[in-house]
C-alpha cells in the first residue's frame, strides 16, 4: 500500500518551486491533492492535469491564505469535494529583504501577513474537521532562517521564527485528539526563483553546506511525506531542519 494512500492533504501555495515539488510526491504516494494558487493559473492548470494523470484526485483552489474567510471557505470546499482533510501544509510565502533601517511598515507587514497569518487562518480552518475525524498532520514550513535569523531578513525571520512558536503550541493543544503539529525547515533550495541568482553567489553558498550541493523540493517534500504518513505517529512539536547540515 503507498505511504499516504486514500488521505487527503492541503497544499497552499504549490503551483510552482518547493509547494509543486511537494504536491508531485504526495500523488506519487498516493494522497489526493487539494491545492492552492493565488495568481499563476496557467502554472496551476498544468498542475491539476500532472497530479490528474497520477491516478489520484486532485483540485487547484484560487485562494488567498493570508485572507480568514477565505480560508474557511477553502475548507469547506475541499471537505465538500474530497470528504475528509487529512494534511494540511502550510507552505504559502513570500519575501521582501532589505535591512532594517530601510524597510518600510508596509513590507514588515506583508510579509507577516502572507507567512504566518496564513498559517493561523488555515489551521483554524481545518481544526474542526480533524477534530471530529480525530485525527490530521500538520505541517508549516518554516527556514533556517527562522531559526538563526539573517541579516536584512528580520520581517522573514520573523514570520518563520512564528511558525515555530504557533506549531509547537497546536501541538500541545490537539496532541490528546491525535492531531500532530510539526515543522519543517529547509535550508537553500533551488527552484526556479534561485535560478534567477548570481552564479557565483549560488556557488559559494552551496560550497558553505556541509553536502556540498543546494536541496531539491524533492528533498522537502519526502520529509513532508515522513511527517505526514503514519510513520511518523509519535512524532509532533518537532522542527525538522532539512539543510544538508547548514545548522549544524
Amino acid at each position: 500500500m503507498k505511504l499516504l494512500e486514500g488521505k487527503t492533504a492541503i497544499i497552499t501555495g504549490a503551483s510552482r518551486g518547493i509547494g509543486r515539488g511537494v504536491a508531485l510526491v504526495f500523488a506519487q504516494y498516493g494522497a489526493n491533492v487539494a491545492f492552492t494558487y493565488s495568481s499563476s493559473v496557467d502554472a496551476a492548470n498544468e498542475l491539476e492535469k500532472e497530479l490528474n494523470s497520477q491516478g489520484i484526485k486532485a483540485k487547484g483552489f484560487q485562494s488567498n491564505a493570508a485572507n480568514f474567510d477565505e480560508s474557511q471557505q477553502l475548507a469547506a470546499d475541499v471537505l465538500d469535494q474530497f470528504g475528509s482533510i487529512d494534511i494540511l501544509i502550510n507552505n504559502a510565502g513570500i519575501t521582501k529583504d532589505n535591512l532594517l533601517m530601510r524597510m518600510g511598515e508596509e513590507d514588515f507587514d506583508k510579509v507577516i501577513e502572507i507567512n504566518l497569518k496564513s498559517v493561523f487562518n488555515m489551521t483554524k480552518a481545518v481544526q474542526k474537521t480533524m477534530l471530529k475525524q480525530r485525527k490530521g498532520s500538520i505541517i508549516n514550513m518554516s527556514s533556517v532562517v527562522g531559526v538563526k535569523g539573517n541579516a536584512g531578513q528580520t520581517n522573514y525571520a520573523a514570520s518563520k521564527a512564528g511558525i515555530i512558536g504557533f506549531s509547537k503550541s497546536v501541538a500541545l493543544e490537539l496532541g490528546s485528539r491525535n492531531i500532530r503539529s510539526n515543522v519543517i525547515a529547509p535550508g537553500f533550495i533551488e527552484t526556479e526563483m534561485t535560478a534567477k541568482l548570481d552564479d557565483k553567489k549560488v556557488a559559494e553558498w552551496r560550497s558553505a553546506i556541509p553536502l556540498k550541493r543546494g536541496g531539491s523540493p524533492e528533498d522537502i517534500a519526502n520529509a513532508c511525506v515522513f511527517l505526514a504518513s503514519d510513520l511518523s505517529a509519535y512524532v509532533t512539536g518537532q522542527t525538522l531542519n532539512v539543510d544538508g547540515g547548514m545548522l549544524t
